[in-house]
């Protein structure tokens, strides 16, 4: 074997190594009791970097861990933060969590320890800052205003969410009530159940959460107040004043100051043992009216728009809410002043004054056993205080007597864009008024709520009998021709009913009246059509149409059923896309229950053609 120098010169080396260990080629017994240690280093561990994330954001934490053996355990928790959340696996190398809603920003700590079970634990920390939300950002709910109704109403709870930018989910429950009710949808934003039957009047409450998954549930409650039937007494159908708030725009002659608005007072009395609702008020109502396109378009539209109005149109615009009493343009009446009236009302009718009134109501009316035909004045008051008169407006053609027109017709271009007017001060409607139908919540999707009382006591409902279902009036017009058993032999107006509640009896010869083609001018010097229902006598009572029941009413224009008792409604038909009067309007003409000594209102005679002009 050829050695270089260098390559000598190292086996030279390992030959003097081995010589002086005496061990150099052989094995030797020294090998028993080598003491070489083996070392196990700590791990290093890094819990990764800050984040900065939002309410209900998922959060991830992951920890990075070196270890030589790969033998270690991981711990984690939570050291700090307003809120403490939950993490879903503490010994897992990475964990989430949501983050919590809050108004103001915090920052949470987590520290994660990890041992190898031979060196102390090794910990690193991670810090997340959540945003604040934003306080407007906080869902919210809105149950809706307490409801007072009666056994048999179908009842909606409607739910409001407010500041919610994320889906959610709703829940209605019934949370007191001695009977369990059924909802239709508890999940839904709208659910409605049917009033049940009581023998006292008893309150429900609901409860309705919601849930964005972000925020904090919220929830809110609504009661509903059961009814019997209920009375002229029950404070609750009343619109009280009590705060004494007053008109803006009607104000008192003597004083200058804004008249009292809707009833002062209900209080019960007893006069020679009878049990009296009395109630208290000035008749001026508190109508604040949003004008519509078809209000602007009704009021300069009309057919003498260039009189009627101080500049041809109304001053009022789409979208303006209009006081009772303010004005949009109208030349008014003498007796109505800049800012108290004036231009609010036509031509023709007085703005309506301070009319202190006390009005008795029989608690519980008597059914009446004479006639009692209604005359001109009130013959009821509405729940706001302002009064109720009849279908006649105290004209006939010609001044004969024979047809008497009738009021929510001939005064159609007399009366305010909440259907009223005045006459001697005293403000009435002889008809529905939506602006009554929206203060008391009618919307026709149930039976219609209590809109006033008669003079007999006994109470007079909204249009609606059920959700859509209009209450239909049992008197209908005549059929003028010679072969009909309501007509005339030449087929015009030269005929009158002997008996409107009975045809059986026939017809008898009146003066004539005017063609079905004929124009007439109404008092307000307006010109209109004397179509076949323009007058009181062009009008029946068919019996027949009673006797069927359910929404047909009686001659009274009013029928029984359990949950109300016996009750008036005031009616209307449709009218196209809209809905018109329909005669009788408001009660019959004559009165169901017996007038007291002290009604607000008497019995006529006559059919009421005694009743003379306007008041």
């Amino acid at each position: 074997m050829t050695l270089s120098v260098s390559n000598l010169r190292k086996f030279a080396g390992a030959l003097t190594l081995c010589l002086a260990l005496a061990a150099c080629g052989s094995s030797s017994s020294s090998d028993d009791n080598d003491d070489t240690t083996v070392t196990n280093t700590a791990p290093t561990v890094n819990a990764g970097v800050d984040q900065t994330v939002d309410a209900g954001d998922t959060v991830s934490l992951s920890v990075a861990v070196t270890d030589d053996d790969s033998d270690y355990s991981i711990a984690w928790s939570q050291t700090s933060g307003t809120s403490t959340v939950s993490l879903d696996d503490l010994s897992s190398a990475t964990v989430t969590f949501t983050a919590p809603s809050t108004d103001t920003e915090q920052t949470l700590v987590f520290e994660v320890s990890v041992g190898d079970g031979t060196n102390d634990p090794v910990t690193d920390s991670v810090s997340i800052t959540v945003n604040a939300v934003e306080t407007d950002a906080v869902i919210s709910v809105s149950a809706g205003a307490d409801q007072t109704v009666e056994s048999g109403d179908t009842v909606t709870l409607t739910a409001t969410v407010l500041n919610s930018d994320t889906e959610y989910t709703l829940s209605w429950s019934q949370t007191s009530g001695d009977s369990t009710l059924s909802l239709s949808d508890s999940s839904a934003a709208s659910v409605s159940f049917t009033a049940p039957t009581v023998t006292d009047d008893e309150v429900f409450t609901f409860t309705v959460s919601v849930d964005d998954g972000v925020n904090d549930i919220a929830s809110d409650s609504v009661s509903i107040t059961v009814t019997t039937e209920l009375s002229t007494s029950d404070e609750s159908v009343w619109i009280i004043n009590e705060t004494d708030e007053v008109s803006n725009h009607i104000l008192d002659s003597t004083t200058g100051i804004g008249v009292l608005v809707d009833v002062q007072s209900v209080a019960t009395e007893t006069v020679n043992n009878k049990e009296y609702t009395v109630v208290n008020s000035q008749g001026i109502p508190k109508y604040d009216t949003t004008i519509t396109q078809d209000i602007v378009d009704a009021i300069n539209n009309r057919p003498k728009a260039s009189t009627d109005l101080v500049t041809g149109e109304t001053t009022a615009s789409v979208g303006d809410i209009i006081q009772f009493g303010e004005d949009v343009g109208y030349v008014s009446n003498s007796n109505c002043t800049t800012n108290a009236g004036y231009g609010y009302w036509p031509p023709g009718p007085d703005c309506p004054t301070e009319s202190e009134r006390t009005v008795y109501l029989p608690v519980e009316p008597t059914p009446t056993t004479e006639v009692c035909e209604n005359g001109l004045s009130k013959v009821g008051l509405f729940v706001n205080g302002s009064s109720i008169y009849n279908w006649g407006d105290g004209m006939s053609y010609n001044s004969e007597g024979a047809w008497q027109t009738l009021a929510p017709v001939a005064e159609f271009y007399d009366i305010d864009i909440c259907g009223g007017h005045a006459a001697n001060g005293d403000y009435h409607a002889h008809q529905y008024t939506s602006c009554l139908a929206d203060l008391v919540g009618d919307n026709g999707d149930q039976h219609s709520p209590i809109y006033g009382f008669a003079a007999d006591g006994y109470p007079i409902y909204g249009p609606w009998e059920s959700d859509g279902v209009l209450a239909v009036s049992a008197w209908v017009v005549r059929d003028y021709s010679a072969d009909s058993a309501t007509g005339c032999d030449d087929g015009e107006r030269s005929c009158a009913l002997v008996d409107q509640y009975d045809i059986s009896f026939g017809t008898e010869e009146v003066s004539s009246g005017p063609a079905f083609d004929e124009s007439v001018t109404t008092l307000s010097s307006n010109t209109l059509t004397a179509f076949n229902g323009y007058y009181f006598e062009d009008h029946y009572w068919d019996e027949t149409l009673t006797a069927q029941g359910g929404v047909y009413l009686d001659q009274y224009n009013g029928h029984y059923d359990e949950t109300r008792g016996y009750h008036y409604h005031i009616t209307i038909v449709e009218d196209g896309d809209s809905y018109k009067a329909a005669f009788p309007y408001i009660i019959g003409t004559r009165f169901a229950g017996e007038l007291e000594d002290n009604s607000v209102a008497s019995c006529s005679t006559d059919n009421g053609s005694d009743m003379g002009p306007p008041p």
